[in-house]
């Protein structure tokens, strides 16, 4: 069997590159679903530190493999970009924490929603920084687009961090509620069930309160993903060190969640600290077409620094502020329901 193909250039990395990676990301998460919680059961905060351990471990031998087969450059390009993409999610899990809370998302199924979720991580964030990557190509000059954008979304975050989030508002939860039939009570994991229409008896498929969390979750990422994947071309174009590092943080953070999503109300100030980050990172992407480069270990320090100092002050602020659980009301069955649209 001729493997030549495999040394073949795909996106300016070679095709053994891209493998090797699908093939660490699918090893893991199989062994994650399938062996460690085969079973359905609540991700306890311990358990879950020990799960966002070993994704940071995997993560760093990926990135001590990408040090030592592409050059220390590279290397320090991944772990910069997978340290700025997790700071940049902090921000994604509060809002996923803040979506469980107000469907009332029992812990139980939490994770598999979470789980799920990945396999939209996987697809969308390929397509958003293949794009992305692509114009940069073609065009270089919107990396000042890109900078702007950054440091927009920057100031605008300083803004709104007295704002709470407004869940009964949001847009694609009235959408969800407008389009598609929904039940007003889980259904165990499932997300969708057929049941019949209460007007016409006829047995059609509904939505679970669990498959508009999923639904929630996934457009939330994209919109997040928005932020984070022109972020990192403040570091580095090469679409496989982007597509890498942004993927193995997701999986770290989404590991991490259990463990933080109790005491997301304590991180109150941590939104400051990603606005500060974004505008810098906005600001260096900026000089980028200027040939004004930021040394990455600078950037590197910046962000842990930054991000460091808003969680500790966060911790000492909020000490003696309830969970979040107990700051968002859960929405009540009957006002989820939604039985009219669309027609069978």
């Amino acid at each position: 069997m001729d493997f030549a193909f495999l040394y073949t250039s795909f996106l300016d990395t070679p095709v053994w590159f891209w493998l090797a990676f699908l093939g660490v990301v699918t090893a893991v998460l199989v062994f994650d679903l399938g062996f460690l919680h085969k079973e359905q059961k609540e991700i306890s905060a311990k358990e879950s530190f020990v799960l966002y351990g070993m994704y940071v471990l995997i993560a760093c031998a990926f990135g001590a493999w990408v040090w030592f087969v592409r050059g220390s450059q590279a290397g320090l390009e991944f772990f910069t970009g997978y340290i700025i993409e997790q700071s940049l999610a902090m921000d994604n899990i509060f809002v996923i924490a803040s979506i469980f809370a107000f469907l009332g998302v029992p812990r139980l199924y939490q994770y598999r929603v979470l789980f799920w979720g990945i396999i939209g991580v996987l697809v969308f964030r390929a397509i958003l920084i293949g794009a992305g990557v692509a114009l940069v190509h073609a065009f270089e000059p919107i990396l000042f687009l890109f900078g702007a954008f950054l440091v927009f979304t920057g100031i605008r975050m300083f803004s709104k961090i007295e704002e709470d989030e407004d869940i009964e508002n949001n847009k694609i939860l009235k959408f969800l509620r407008k389009r598609f039939r929904i039940t007003p009570q889980f259904h165990g994991n499932k997300f969708l069930v057929e049941q019949p229409h209460p007007k016409t008896g006829k047995m059609v498929l509904w939505l679970t309160p669990l498959a508009v969390a999923l639904i929630m979750v996934e457009i939330v990422d994209v919109i997040f993903a928005v932020d984070s994947v022109p972020a990192i071309f403040a570091i580095t174009t090469d679409p496989f060190i982007v597509y890498t590092s942004n993927v193995f943080a997701v999986l770290g953070l989404r590991a991490l969640f259990f463990a933080l999503s109790a005491a997301m109300a304590r991180f109150r100030y941590l939104q400051t600290a990603l606005a500060i980050v974004l505008v810098y990172v906005g600001v260096k992407v900026f000089m980028v077409p200027l040939g004004i480069h930021i040394p990455t270990l600078l950037s590197l320090f910046i962000t842990i620094g930054t991000l460091s100092a808003g969680i500790a002050y966060s911790l000492w602020r909020t000490r003696n502020d309830p969970p979040l659980e107990q700051q968002i009301d859960p929405v009540k069955p009957e006002e989820l329901k939604s039985t009219d649209a669309p027609n069978p």
